[in-house]
């Protein structure tokens, strides 16, 4: 039998006394809540990134504004309105503003991370708080789960519904799940899963009464959808979506591509490998992860894995947050059967390689999302944004999607007042071209995707492959935009990314123009000797 950890850092949990234990629980969850507020205290005003200002803050605002659930100021997709409707509860009790929306997030992650020790409680050796506390610092540190526990998405709060449905599953309070469930699935329409294997578990053991449950989950997604076709006459929301999530993601290539990258990303990347290690190494001889509980955890966490592999398009990292705290749980349960000093050093490893990797950025392209990128991402836009009002606000702008939202919205905290804009797909040279030169007298360029000169999108096979099969094409260089007849006024660069602004000349007046022909026409005649009146 491998060794355990000293019962010198064993803490019981006093079990048979529900008060103590819940009183317990709220002095877990302000910790662990205050802890994810001091280390985002920073970055609590920062403007809305990304999908959030293309998707859910516009989709909330026409909520809180019109009572609309269906998004009329961007395009409407799929996706429950859960997180918006959780929003707005907010933004009707304090008022709209981005620390509020910052801070109902944190919110949710918070009892997240509660949930994640809860379960862990469960998983590993009952009474043993050390197993149990690594999940959540495992999470808390975790580079993805620091930027998406603040971020107005779906995932995190999908992560938060979806470990509070297994916990409660696997305590057996089957109808307290299956309504924990229908919020999962109003946070996000790919939470369905996990109703769908807990409803298989039990007719697989002819419980019909409560596997006729998970049913009520289905029929509020079934309900949604129904409402959504209504409203814009497509199931999925919009032909693009479903286009992009369905098609595109569902083509073999892709979907090889998606399966190989979630595989690395949770059992490898940002030091997980030491988990993985750590698991491979005692899972045979830990009797733990024999029981029944941990067959459920598994399965719901590969139900999740197995869907977003095959569905979306944008195969973004941050759909896998609900299966990270179970592969922490599991990291933490194997590190435990080691002797003790192999345990700590293996979880100090890893804690350390996920702190380093929220700054790192990898030589390989990826979501700026998943670590403080997203943070240079959005100040870097920021300067932009207060640079072009400053100085550029009587002049028309061209940019790419989401970065013209945010040029019009000044509620996306990137400007004080509306500019105008000209909006782009992307910076690809063709895209450029495409815009009538007339149409925009100033262009605002951002790193979209991370792919540094020394990095995998050099080697030519790589960029052959992308080119070949992900519509992969160079931005617009300096030297393109001349030829053009932008110049380059000024650009800010930050840990590899970088945001120009590139103009036409201005036109001086009809007026300065004839006072400066005149000018140079008696600077010509003094030049040749004649006399200038």
């Amino acid at each position: 039998m491998p060794a355990r950890l000293p019962e010198t850092i064993s803490v019981a949990v006093p079990v048979a006394e529900p008060v103590r234990k819940s009183q317990y629980c709220w002095l877990v969850f302000f910790f662990l809540l205050e802890t994810l507020l001091i280390i985002h205290l920073r970055v609590l005003g920062l403007p809305f990134f990304w999908d959030e200002a293309g998707q859910f803050i516009p989709t909330a605002l026409d909520l809180l504004r019109s009572g609309s659930w269906i998004a009329h100021s961007t395009i409407p997709n799929v996706h429950p309105p859960g997180v918006e409707a959780y929003l707005v509860t907010w933004y009707k009790l304090v008022g709209f503003s981005i620390p509020v929306t910052r801070v109902a997030m944190l919110l949710l992650a918070g009892l997240g991370l509660l949930v994640t020790f809860l379960l862990a409680l469960e998983l590993t050796d009952g009474p043993r708080i050390v197993p149990a506390f690594l999940p959540a610092m495992f999470l808390l540190v975790s580079p993805l789960f620091y930027t998406q526990s603040m971020m107005a998405q779906l995932d995190m709060p999908a992560m938060l519904f979806t470990l509070v449905t297994l916990l409660l599953f696997i305590k057996k309070q089957y109808a307290a799940a299956a309504a924990a469930s229908i919020g999962l699935v109003l946070m996000k329409e790919t939470g369905l899963a996990v109703p769908i294997v807990f409803c298989a578990l039990l007719l697989w053991r002819k419980d019909w009464r409560r596997a006729a449950y998970f049913l009520a989950p289905v029929a509020t997604l079934i309900a949604w959808l129904v409402f959504l076709h209504h409203a814009t006459g497509y199931w999925l929301g919009n032909p693009d979506f479903a286009h992009y999530n369905l098609e595109y993601a569902l083509q073999p290539v892709h979907m090889t591509v998606s399966v190989l990258r979630r595989i690395y990303y949770v059992f490898f990347a940002e030091f997980r490998w030491i988990g993985t290690l750590a698991l491979l190494l005692t899972v045979k001889r830990c009797k733990k992860f024999k029981d029944n509980a941990w067959h459920i955890a598994l399965m719901t966490g590969l139900a999740n894995f197995i869907l977003v592999c095959v569905l979306g398009g944008a195969e973004l990292e941050r759909y896998l947050l609900p299966v990270l705290p179970i592969f922490y749980i599991g990291a933490a349960l194997a590190l435990s059967c080691f002797r003790p000093w192999a345990g700590f050093t293996g979880a100090a490893a890893l804690t350390v390689g996920l702190l380093v990797n929220l700054f790192w950025n990898p030589p390989y392209p990826f979501p700026y999302e998943d670590n403080y990128a997203m943070v240079d991402f959005v100040r870097l836009q920021e300067l932009a944004a207060r640079y072009a009002e400053r100085n550029l606000a009587h002049r028309t702008i061209a940019t790419a999607w989401p970065y013209t939202a945010a040029l019009q919205k000044p509620e996306y905290g990137f400007v004080e007042h509306k500019l105008r804009i000209v909006e782009t797909n992307d910076f690809h040279v063709s895209s450029i071209r495409a815009l009538s030169p007339k149409s925009f007298e100033v262009l605002i360029t951002y790193t979209r995707t991370w792919a540094p000169q020394n990095g995998v999108i050099a080697i030519p096979a790589v960029r052959w492959f992308l080119t070949r099969f992900y519509e992969f094409e160079p931005e617009i260089s300096p030297n393109e935009c001349r030829r053009l007849g932008l110049n380059r006024v000024i650009s800010w660069n930050r840990r590899g990314q970088e945001t120009t602004i590139y103009a036409r000349p201005e036109k001086a007046p009809i007026s300065d123009l004839a006072q400066m022909q005149e000018i140079r026409a008696k600077s010509a005649q003094a030049s040749s000797g004649e006399m200038v009146f």
